[in-house]
């Protein structure tokens, strides 16, 4: 890549992998169907899911606008898929509004990070991610469940025990958490194990560049 035009090259651009071949086109819509398989209801344990991660890794890899709406849609298209006909709750709900946001805020953290970023941070953050749904949707749930009292030890019950008769949230916390860290680390390995460094892509392409024209007679003097 010349230098003085890598100046003007958004940030994305210069720091996304190479990825080989037909993975480039394939690999957003593999990583969706893996998001919607992945919430098919008894195909994982409650709250271990890929969704966390992919949410996350889409911030990290996906360029543009497709960061945003290919995650945020394929997390809509599911739930309302879900909630007709397998929940049969009402299509549109105040938690359904909150978990979106909360998906949004997972690809947020995701475009903090450059796809070169080491192996070991980019599981952190996939981590960090997990920790923040998990805070996020509890803490809704804590304001709108009125099985938990509005005060900091209904809050602390919300995030811990949960209600009565029911698994703790605690459970939920170690399914969130271990999902995420094993979501992320799998595919942040796929994509270093697929990515092309950019020396290899310079040296494949450099002795393909055009050789500068002579200048005429006229001109070298």
């Amino acid at each position: 890549m010349n230098p003085s035009k890598s100046l003007f090259l958004p940030r994305r651009e210069l720091f996304y992998p190479i990825v080989k071949g037909k993975w480039t086109k394939l690999l957003p819509a593999l990583l969706m169907l893996v998001f919607a398989l992945s919430r098919i209801p008894g195909v994982l344990p409650q709250n271990f899911s890929a969704a966390y991660a992919l949410a996350f890794c889409g911030g990290v890899y996906f360029t543009g606008a497709m960061a945003w709406w290919l995650p945020l849609g394929t997390l809509f298209a599911t739930d309302v898929l879900l909630n007709v006909f397998y929940y049969q709750e009402p299509v549109f709900s105040g938690y359904m509004l909150v978990k979106t946001l909360s998906f949004a805020a997972l690809i947020g953290l995701g475009r903090l990070f450059s796809p070169r970023t080491n192996w070991w941070k980019l599981l952190g953050g996939g981590l960090l991610g997990a920790v923040l749904f998990y805070f996020i949707t509890n803490t809704a749930s804590w304001l709108n469940n009125p099985a938990y009292a509005k005060t900091l030890a209904g809050w602390i019950q919300a995030l811990t025990t949960g209600v009565p008769n029911f698994p703790s949230t605690w459970e939920f916390f170690r399914n969130t958490l271990l999902s995420g860290g094993l979501f992320t680390s799998l595919f942040v390995g796929a994509m270093k194990a697929t990515a092309e460094s950019p020396a290899e892509k310079t040296a494949g392409t450099r002795d393909e560049e055009p050789k500068a024209e002579e200048a005429p007679e006229e001109a070298k003097a």
